[in-house]
């Protein structure tokens, strides 16, 4: 497995935040992680790219336990997108991008042409390249959130970390963000709260409440009308689409 964690457990202001997750996201597939407000999944993503220390548990990466592994390793293998991400300097979208190759950089090393490459791919797997001139505060929505993505895609990850990258997004830019995610080559997990783009996105699907997994595995084992309606108390009927193959969610009203 590219990640997994065992029993990780987390606690803050004495409650459990994170209880006892063992989750897998095979190499090269995206993991989406849903749950309820408050179901822990930010927290999970910042255990496993080590942004904070897990109380319990185990969290590996190749195998490797991450809590072994120097931070300069973890940086250039794993990146994080996190929500909404912002800067007060006006900084290029081109800018903001370079920033992502840090990790691979030592404070005196010069910019090298393996440098300018990764950057160049990073902004043309997200479409930002006519607009690497674009200062920050003019850019849409959107194409923030395809500047971060470019950003965390220049350290060259194996694996990408996601915290809801499609909140406040627009129905096109939340279509645009996940399509890319699943295409890229890496290995992503992903913070979600729509089960409709979860199932359309993701490989596998790990359901979270109060800290804990409900269930975790294919959309069409995960998404059930019975654990929809357990873990957010609410009614809907699931179905394939005849459009486009994959589960679609019907919430009931009355």
């Amino acid at each position: 497995m590219s990640i997994a964690t065992r029993d990780v457990r987390w606690a803050a202001g004495g409650a459990m935040i994170v209880d006892g997750v063992t989750i897998e996201a095979a190499a090269g597939s995206t993991l989406g992680l849903l749950g309820p407000n408050g179901s822990g999944k930010s927290s999970l993503l910042r255990l496993i790219g080590r942004l904070r220390r897990a109380d319990a548990g185990i969290v590996t990466l190749g195998g490797a336990d991450i809590a072994a592994l120097p931070h300069a390793a973890i940086a250039r293998r794993l990146a994080l997108v996190e929500q909404q991400a912002t800067t007060e300097i006006p900084l290029t979208v081109l800018e903001i991008v370079r920033l992502g190759r840090t990790p691979h950089r030592g404070p005196l090393s010069p910019w090298t042409g393996a440098d300018d490459a990764a950057v160049e791919s990073a902004l043309r797997h997200v479409g930002m390249e006519e607009k690497r001139d674009r200062l920050w505060h003019t850019l849409s929505g959107g194409e923030r959130q395809r500047t971060h993505i470019a950003r965390a895609l220049a350290q060259t990850p194996s694996e990408l970390l996601l915290d809801e990258p499609t909140n406040h997004l627009d129905i096109r830019h939340q279509l645009e963000i996940l399509s890319l995610v699943s295409r890229l080559p890496a290995t992503c997990i992903v913070a979600l709260h729509d089960l409709n783009l979860a199932a359309l996105f993701c490989d596998t699907i790990a359901i979270l409440c109060d800290g804990r997994v409900v269930c975790a595995g294919p959309p069409d084992q995960v998404l059930t009308a019975e654990t929809i309606r357990d873990v957010y108390g609410v009614n809907a009927h699931v179905e394939r689409s005849p459009h486009h193959g994959k589960l679609q969610v019907h919430f009931l009203i009355g």
